[in-house]
């Protein structure tokens, strides 16, 4: 087989994953607005929802430690199996319990903590095995449908779908619906064939420490590099630290109206799927530290008009357009490694990389839900410390605790994109470093 049928090939397994993953995550989004919903009637707690978040941040986190060693040694199919099959049990134990009667609040934080754990070794497989079913001038475009086509497209359809379904199917048969996907998910993968890269022979005293810590030696030796890894853990921690009240607004803004929520997330869904395909077509910046930063400035600026609103035609028209900015920051930047990496050491670095800048993350989610449960709520009711100071801007009712807080969050992300070109080693970063030598040896 020569070259251009191994790309037509490569290309084409690429698309059947890629479709059979959107199947899958449309599933999974279904489950987890559904449990949003659940979750919210149970407690009516932010704090609830920013856990189930951070015990999934926190399964990855640990994952993320020694991943990559195997991905980069290991059958990457299997893995995605694995990964694939563990969501699958952690949906099939959550629907035990509710047709037991015994589903709890704490039982989410467990089944997210396991299927984010497995779910780390899916994600990092399939992200390695990019170089090697996609070319590199199209590595852009592959970032966008990966990461932002099938989970936006599924916002745009699980929302409404799950919302309209929940009142007559119940989160029972949304659960059965998820299961479903994943064995279509496993199936597919099962039947395809996935390139692995050459592993290059090592001495055999090279210790376990050495490989582990190969990915930040990798990256920290590099100030480039570095400068990338800071400006991701603060956008990491901004990011989970709205994302971890981003529900709580909208339903205590609606008075826990559940189709303005499926509404909004249908439209940040909309604005994902536009930005991304459009980020497809187009191929993104030349540069594409640019769709980085602007897409970060971008976004967060909307993220600021969606706090400060307090209508669902507000957050519908910024969550939309969030969403299409948002697309062009982690498909540039997945870019950015995709082009700088060795396929053969991807997994190392991407798993150290993701280690590395979700540091954060936990931190974020962490103090997302007591900040807006214990601080910022009271702060702005009547009396309030910040009451007086912006009650005319939002309110002062139970909500505007949480909207002020989701506000200066995105305020600051907005600050973060703008600092990020004053930064030369980060703005320069596609300039000092060059691009790897391309290897066209690979196993299958």
């Amino acid at each position: 087989m020569n070259a251009a049928d191994i790309q037509k090939t490569n290309l084409r397994t690429f698309v059947i994953i890629w479709a059979s993953q959107v199947a899958s995550i449309l599933g999974s989004e279904m489950t987890n607005f559904a449990i949003t919903i659940w979750a919210w009637n149970i407690t009516g707690k932010a704090t609830s929802l920013s856990l189930i978040i951070l015990f999934t941040q926190i399964s990855r986190l640990i994952a993320a430690m020694f991943a990559g060693i195997l991905v980069d040694r290991c059958d990457r199919k299997l893995l995605m199996i694995l990964g694939d099959t563990a969501a699958g049990i952690s949906t099939i134990a959550i629907f035990i319990l509710l047709t037991t009667n015994r589903l709890e609040i704490w039982h989410l934080y467990i089944t997210a903590a396991f299927s984010g754990l497995f779910g780390y070794f899916q994600h990092l497989a399939y992200s390695a095995s990019i170089s090697a079913l996609v070319p590199k001038q199209h590595y852009t475009r592959a970032a966008a449908l990966c990461n932002h086509v099938g989970q936006f497209g599924s916002n745009i359809i699980a929302p409404g779908l799950a919302g309209a379904l929940y009142y007559q199917i119940g989160l029972q048969g949304i659960l059965t619906i998820d299961i479903s996907t994943f064995a279509i998910a496993i199936c597919t993968i099962y039947f395809v064939q996935i390139p692995q890269p050459v592993v290059k022979r090592e001495p055999e005293q090279q210790k376990l420490w050495q490989n582990l810590t190969f990915g930040w030696r990798y990256i920290l030796k590099n100030p480039s590099l570095r400068s990338l890894l800071i400006f991701l853990l603060i956008f990491n921690f901004l990011d989970y630290a709205i994302s971890g009240i981003h529900a709580s607004l909208i339903l205590s803004r609606s008075h826990n109206n559940t189709a303005v929520f499926a509404s909004v997330q249908s439209a940040i869904g909309l604005g994902g799927v536009i930005g991304a395909v459009s980020l497809s077509v187009w191929g993104g910046f030349k540069r594409r530290i640019h769709g980085m930063l602007l897409g970060t400035v971008l976004s967060y600026g909307c993220m600021v008009v969606f706090g400060l609103g307090n209508l669902p035609a507000t957050w519908i028209l910024a969550g939309f357009f969030t969403a299409v900015f948002w697309s062009s920051i982690s498909s540039s930047e997945q870019a950015i490694w995709l082009s700088k990496v060795p396929p053969e050491v991807q997994g190392r670095v991407f798993a150290n990389r993701y280690l590395l800048t979700q540091l954060a993350a936990p931190m974020g989610l962490a103090i997302a839900g007591p900040l807006a449960d214990k601080f910022f709520q009271p702060a702005m009711l009547p009396g309030g410390i910040l009451a007086n100071t912006f009650g005319g801007l939002l309110g002062n009712d139970y909500s505007s605790g949480i909207a002020l807080q989701y506000t200066l969050f995105a305020f600051c992300g907005v600050l973060l994109g703008l600092s990020g070109y004053t930064r030369s080693k980060l703005r320069n970063i596609e300039l000092v470093i060059p691009d790897y030598e391309v290897n066209n040896k690979s196993t299958i």
